[in-house]
């Protein structure tokens, strides 16, 4: 018999799945990650046809991330396009202060607006989930701005009820480690170019080949500052490999590697900004 906890995070979905029913038809913004994943296969089991994923190509968004996508949809049977973003091409993004995800978000939307006038399609969606909202995202203000939905939210759905969902659906992102864009390994003030993105984006394809699952490269210039989830750093730390690790960042481009004793902890480039 299901538990009471059970009960609860079924009546969420019923919900979720009943009110996207009553779209006429929706656009579903999808990085790939747990929550815009489930949230894509929610809107494709209560519209079907009538819902499509869409994913941003940009140089902040990972050849693996869209490898994830491409599983994903495949794996799914959704209706799903990429779109290609020019974020890159606002000074505004580019310079990378606390409002970078406004400005990625912006462009996002607009891109999607756009995409909604021409097709016909009546609302946009994006996974915010109610412990987002415990976080500095300031992308969620670009969303008011254009109206776009929160379906996972409005259903008070957390992070845990969306990975269990996902695992009940039988969907494999449900258990996927949470994943930003390139851009977020950044420090705020720090230009992002096609360049930075790059040597970040070879430095955790070099961690991935190594076997770690939960990571990231933040970037310092010549410093790769590298995270590593507290339950997979003991491997990291071994000598043997801590060698490895500094050899491959250094063939992706950083001279200098410094592994966090303190592991990964996902935003940790906002603690700054609290401190401020």
């Amino acid at each position: 018999m299901p538990t009471a906890a059970a009960l609860s995070i079924l009546q969420k979905e019923q919900r979720l799945i009943e009110r996207l029913g009553k779209l006429d038809s929706l656009l579903v913004a999808l990085s790939g990650g747990a929550d815009s994943a489930y949230l894509a296969w929610a809107a494709h089991v209560a519209l079907g046809e009538r819902a499509l994923s869409i994913t941003a190509l940009s140089a902040s968004f990972s050849a693996h991330d869209r490898q994830q996508v491409e599983a994903f949809v495949l794996h799914a049977g959704l209706g799903h396009e990429f779109i290609a973003t020019g974020e890159l091409g606002n000074p505004l993004y580019v310079a990378n202060r606390a409002d970078r995800c406004y400005h990625c978000k912006n462009e996002l939307f607009e891109q999607m607006d756009r995409l909604a006038a021409a097709r016909g399609f009546a609302a946009i969606a994006y996974g915010i989930n109610a412990d987002d909202t415990h976080d500095f995202r300031p992308g969620h203000r670009a969303a008011a701005e254009h109206s776009v939905l929160a379906p996972l939210l409005d259903a008070e759905m957390a992070k845990a009820d969306i990975r269990e969902l996902s695992r009940r659906a039988g969907l494999p992102t449900w258990d996927r480690p949470a994943s930003a864009c390139l851009s977020s390994r950044i420090p705020y003030g720090t230009a992002v170019t096609p360049e930075t993105l790059g040597k970040v984006e070879r430095g955790e394809a070099a961690l991935r080949d190594l076997g770690f699952r939960q990571f990231r490269v933040r970037y310092y210039g010549e410093l790769a500052r590298v995270e590593i989830a507290v339950d997979e750093l003991p491997r990291a730390l071994e000598p043997a490999m801590a060698r490895r690790i500094a050899e491959r960042l250094r063939q992706a481009g950083f001279p200098a590697v410094e592994l966090d004793p303190q592991g990964y902890r996902q935003g940790s480039l906002n603690a700054a900004l609290k401190q401020k």
